[in-house]
């Protein structure tokens, strides 16, 4: 796996609705830049091979890596794949929508749910959204948020950025009702 840079972010919300956020609510992001496996070979029909190859190292590095930064226990967790200009969103897809990527992350946060996930194609510098649901309960709306990142020079035409995120809460100051309460 081509490593270029691994870029951590770290966000805490202490005032939210002119309000203090006792504790502060805390997300933090972990992305790496990465060469991607697939370019200059055109139309890849199988994908399997590099799949195979960096799905889990990536998940394998990333995970331990967004706890440490989030400094406590997940909450809410998501996960993103930017792929350059030269690649397919597939690309990305390939590398992040596999078990072999997400489990390390679920096992590492003791999570149930699937990982909520973004992934598209841009320039470098490219803003995208990694959604965060609640790691044991998708239902639970205080733990629907979603994280901005940027990347200013990343990813190159033939590279991916993969990034996860996780939260150590729900949105700082909540206050929707329980989905059950529709039901």
């Amino acid at each position: 796996m081509d490593i270029r840079k691994i870029v951590t972010i770290v966000d805490e919300v202490h005032t939210e609705g002119g309000r203090a956020v006792t504790p502060a609510a805390r997300i933090a992001v972990v992305a790496a830049v990465i060469g991607n496996p697939w370019a200059g070979q055109g139309f890849v029909e199988d994908l399997a091979p590099g799949i195979d190859a960096h799905a889990s190292n990536l998940g394998k590095l990333l995970a331990p890596l967004v706890l440490e930064a989030l400094g406590a226990p997940a909450e809410a967790y998501g996960k993103a794949a930017v792929v350059g200009l030269d690649g397919e969103v597939e690309h990305g897809s390939a590398l992040i929508h596999t078990l072999k990527f997400g489990d390390h992350f679920r096992i590492a946060a003791s999570a149930t749910t699937l990982l909520p996930a973004v992934e598209k194609r841009g320039p470098a510098g490219v803003l995208f959204d990694i959604p965060l649901k609640h790691i044991t309960d998708a239902t639970i709306r205080s733990h629907h948020q979603s994280f901005e990142v940027r990347v200013p020079d990343a990813p190159h035409a033939g590279e991916i950025v993969v990034a996860l995120a996780a939260a150590a809460q729900g949105r700082p100051q909540q206050r929707l009702a329980a989905l059950a309460t529709e039901q």
